[in-house]
């Protein structure tokens, strides 16, 4: 397999240069079962696992390898491999794990754009779609949101409005995947060497995107129920290859979005209303009863949907607590590998 088709380019082969004397063998992973990985290399599909040096040294789960992740790899056989290293990601979209750890937990990597997906016709929820570009623009990919069921939705032109409200400029489309009316928009996205994921809540329609973009059923979607949701979900993150060029990575529903960046993920999102905060009398306005406050006057004049600084402020909290929690156990584990080191060491000369 051309390693070109699968993204393969000089930011990666400069990754790659320090393991070319070992001769280890570079590779794309396409899913993840547990501790299994499939690869896509030039030897073909590959079923591998991580070297015990590897699972050794890892610390927590973001160093494991993710779907879209490129690794050096040795064989162990003709279909299996070893793999030996995660190269250097130039993107990567994460959310903190489900639950009340705080644990990075990387759903695709290497992903060139990120097609928000939502339904139509129910759980249209904008303060959701804010929290997943948020962390879209985090990942260092771009955003276009995808408004699918539109074949179930009577009043689409007022939905797209007040998509389009938040989205400032990022590109929207509304479609409908089953009736396959208006994928066609989508096309300029699939290029060689270009890499999607799907992300969204589990029913919007993610993998009946996947099969009319290929054009078979590769992902089984089941009738729908009475709440419009497939029976069928999508369990783990694979990616495809596509016939008309690119990648496209399809990922499972998320019930629980919980946000995971730095302090500042949320300006991107929210440019409209930093733009308004600059123009505040005080630096440190919070937007609440300050007088001469350039945000809450542009709610008052109808430029800003209050709702939205409300999801503003919500998101700033949440990312500034994180924030704090990331810096504590980012001490925490260099701590731990530097215990671990000294450890090594002593054995060694004993």
């Amino acid at each position: 397999m051309d390693l070109d088709i699968l993204g393969w380019n000089d930011f990666f082969v400069r990754g790659y240069n320090q393991y070319k004397d070992s001769g280890y063998h570079p590779g794309r992973v396409a899913s993840q079962h547990k501790n299994i990985y499939r690869l896509l290399s030039e030897y073909g599909e590959l079923t591998a696992k991580v070297s015990g040096k590897m699972n050794y040294e890892a610390v927590s789960i973001s160093d494991f390898p993710a779907v879209g992740d490129w690794v050096v790899f040795s064989h162990a056989n003709e279909s299996e491999a070893v793999i030996h290293a995660t190269l250097p990601r130039r993107t990567k979209f994460s959310r903190q794990v489900a639950g009340n750890m705080t644990e990075e937990q990387i759903i695709s990597a290497n992903i060139d754009t990120v097609f928000v997906v939502t339904a139509l016709n129910k759980d249209f929820n904008l303060n959701r779609m804010e929290r997943y570009l948020t962390l879209v623009w985090e990942s260092g990919a771009n955003p276009v949101v995808i408004l699918n069921k539109a074949d179930l939705c009577t009043d689409i032109e007022e939905k797209l409005s007040e998509v389009e409200s938040i989205t400032l400029g990022t590109p929207v489309f509304a479609i409908s995947a089953l009736n396959k009316n208006g994928l066609d928009k989508l096309n300029d996205y699939f290029t060689p060497g270009n890499t999607i994921a799907l992300i969204g809540s589990s029913g919007v329609g993610k993998s009946t995107i996947v099969n009319s973009i290929i054009g078979k059923e590769l992902l089984r979607v089941n009738d729908v129920r009475d709440d419009d949701k497939g029976r069928h979900t999508t369990s783990h993150r694979e990616l495809f290859v596509l016939p008309q060029g690119g990648m496209i990575i399809d990922t499972p529903g998320m019930r629980e979005l919980q946000l995971w960046g730095s302090r500042d993920s949320y300006k991107e999102t929210y440019k409209d209303i930093e733009y308004y905060a600059k123009q505040c009398h005080f630096k440190d306005c919070h937007h609440d009863s300050e007088p001469k406050c350039a945000v809450k006057k542009a709610i008052t004049n109808g430029k800003l949907d209050p709702r939205r600084l409300e999801s503003y402020n919500k998101i700033q909290k949440e990312l500034a607590y994180l924030s704090g929690r990331q810096e504590y156990l980012a001490q925490k584990e260099q701590l731990f590998k530097q215990y671990r080191t000294t450890l090594r060491k002593h054995n060694k000369k004993r």
